[in-house]
């Protein structure tokens, strides 16, 4: 295996001290008191009614999570970057407010990767990959992004053509990586909540139908990852899953709430940014 070379210094000083106050998160007790907390309040299932409104407390007004969803172009089916939205940002948003001392923006946003504004927050979503294109100033503004301390969550896209064309452009962001298989035992799958297994979570109407997975080529689901040259996790890849139906969809249906969203999307989503934030 050859020797990764190191990466200058990350000089990106807004998106480092975004991180670090996201330290706030492991001032929660990790394991079972904060499990318990869990049990106490989302096992509240919450019918179709909106989003419960909250307010970010005027001191920590600079000092809040948000939910950056990213804005692509992309081949065949148009707008694939929208899709769950607003629900699965405002839903996991909401617990993430509710289950942590973290204090989360209500209100997220959408970025291109060449907006500017990009380097002021140290997490992004991209959803629906699988017929992504990107232009060269976003291969550009992604690897400068990432390699300076950034984090890309990657989800909801299913089979292997999706895989291909994902794959096609993450290789144009960086020629020299291959995304990782994470082994279950990987912190990210136990940092709050101990999973047992590697989740796959389908939409609504698949499980109603009694089945995990979405297409025939999909069945099992993969979490992949891009590390730096210092074994920094910048990406992780939920591929042959969504975790954004458990958010959005955790009102339609008590079966599926209890199966899905409680017992996988939330706590994963939720490990996902712990680990994130505090590596």
């Amino acid at each position: 295996m050859s020797k990764r070379r190191r990466l200058p210094s990350p000089n990106l000083l807004r998106l480092v001290s975004a991180g670090l106050l996201l330290l706030v998160l492991v001032g929660l007790a990790v394991g079972q008191s904060y499990r318990r907390r869990w049990e106490m309040r989302v096992k509240e299932y919450r019918p179709i009614s909106g989003v419960p409104q909250w307010k970010i407390k005027r001191e920590f007004k600079h000092d809040t999570f948000t939910f950056v969803r990213i804005q692509y172009d992309s081949w065949g089916r148009r707008g694939g970057w929208g899709v769950d939205y607003p629900d699965s940002d405002w839903n996991f948003s909401y617990r993430l407010q509710e289950l942590t001392s973290l204090q989360v923006d209500p209100d997220g946003k959408i970025l291109r990767l060449t907006d500017e504004q990009l380097f002021d927050y140290p997490w992004i979503y991209i959803i629906e990959p699988g017929g992504m294109i990107l232009d060269e100033p976003e291969v550009v503004a992604l690897r400068k992004y990432l390699l300076n301390g950034g984090f890309l969550m990657v989800d909801d896209f299913w089979g292997e053509e999706e895989w291909r064309n994902f794959h096609g452009q993450i290789k144009r962001v960086f020629p020299d990586r291959e995304p990782e298989e994470l082994p279950l035992e990987h912190e990210i799958f136990h940092c709050v909540y101990d999973l047992d297994e590697k989740p796959q979570i389908p939409s609504i109407g698949h499980a109603m139908s009694g089945r995990s997975y979405e297409r025939h080529d999909a069945t099992e689901p993969h979490y992949r990852a891009l590390f730096d040259d210092n074994d920094r996790m910048m990406a992780i890849i939920c591929h042959n899953t969504d975790l954004g139906d458990g958010w959005e969809q955790e009102g339609q249906n008590q079966y599926y709430f209890q199966e899905y969203s409680e017992k996988k999307a939330y706590p994963l989503g939720i490990n996902i940014v712990v680990y994130a934030m505090t590596h």
